[in-house]
């Protein structure tokens, strides 16, 4: 028996590789891996198409996992962890070697490209922002293809302005053309792609007010309590200090509407305390226990009609 076969007549073949808790073990592991010949690999492939025998899943799976790890390292521009995208691309090796038919005379290798990158695909653009850059199959193409090609634009340009962050008219219409996508749609994508996502929370823990987007997008203008809260201020403004004053005896009246109520052309308000005991007769005093007393009442009235 050759060094490949016996390499992976290993009863339980994952054993040869460490967990990608160790991202650079599992690399040098999966890399040491033996390859399956072409016939090895029809027919574990023949056996667990016709029996279903997983032992031979696990063997297919295992040969090609240096293949996701090689097409994983083309995703890493996108700033998310190396081994989310290997793990995520381990699982389309999986549903790739379960959908293989050895008959068709293709490669494993070959087969199981598209479902790698596939399922990396899906995993960037559900994590990649929180709102997703792209739905349609269009959008797909152009998102990540858009990010290499601004690159190449750039580097082949005659100024040679390598730190631009935007494309140029001339360089959309390149890409809408080479794309098969409407410029429109190359602007609205390079605009997804160049904004970045806002925490809506407060992301420091020093203890001083934050105003963070949380603190000014909600819009609690119609919540039913504050509704019946601005219902009943306007009706104590109008009508319930109305009602209220008509409680009154017309001196008590008076006092309240001159001392609270009244507002003079040159805003200083109404009479003083002293100017109210002058015209009644009274002391500064009495004017001010009259206006306590009224104040109760008016206040015992407007419970009342709450």
């Amino acid at each position: 028996m050759n060094a490949t076969a016996s390499a992976l007549t290993v009863r339980d073949p994952w054993s040869l590789v460490p967990s990608l808790g160790n991202l650079d073990a599992y690399i040098s592991a999966v890399n040491r891996v033996p390859l399956l010949t072409q016939e090895e690999e029809v027919n574990f492939a023949r056996r667990l198409r016709e029996h279903g025998d997983v032992e031979s899943a696990g063997k297919l799976v295992l040969s090609h996992l240096r293949l996701v790890v090689s097409i994983s390292r083309q995703y890493l521009g996108y700033g998310l962890p190396h081994g989310d995208l290997i793990q995520e691309g381990n699982v389309g090796l999986m549903k790739a070697v379960k959908r293989f038919d050895p008959d068709q005379g293709v490669r494993l290798v070959s087969y199981a490209m598209h479902w790698i990158k596939a399922e990396i695909h899906e995993y960037i653009l559900k994590n990649w922002r929180m709102v997703k850059v792209a739905t349609t199959k269009a959008q797909r193409k152009l998102f990540f293809n858009l990010r290499s090609m601004k690159q190449s634009l750039k580097e082949d340009s005659a100024d040679g302005a390598t730190h631009r962050n935007t494309l140029t008219q001339g360089e959309v219409d390149t890409v809408a053309e080479r794309l098969n996508v409407k410029r429109e749609e190359v602007l609205e994508m390079e605009t997804r792609m160049s904004g970045g996502d806002v925490a809506l929370e407060p992301q420091t823990d020093d203890g001083e007010e934050s105003y963070a987007p949380i603190a000014y997008l909600a819009d609690d203008s119609t919540e039913p309590t504050r509704v019946i809260e601005a219902h009943r201020r306007d009706w104590l403004a109008g009508d319930g200090i109305a009602q209220a004053l008509d409680a009154l005896d017309a001196r008590s009246r008076r006092i309240v509407e001159e001392r609270w109520l009244k507002v003079n052309d040159d805003s200083s308000g109404g009479m003083t305390l002293h100017d109210l005991a002058s015209e009644y007769g009274v002391s500064a005093e009495r004017i001010r226990q009259i206006e306590v007393a009224a104040m109760k009442k008016m206040r015992k009235a407007l419970a009342q009609d709450a």
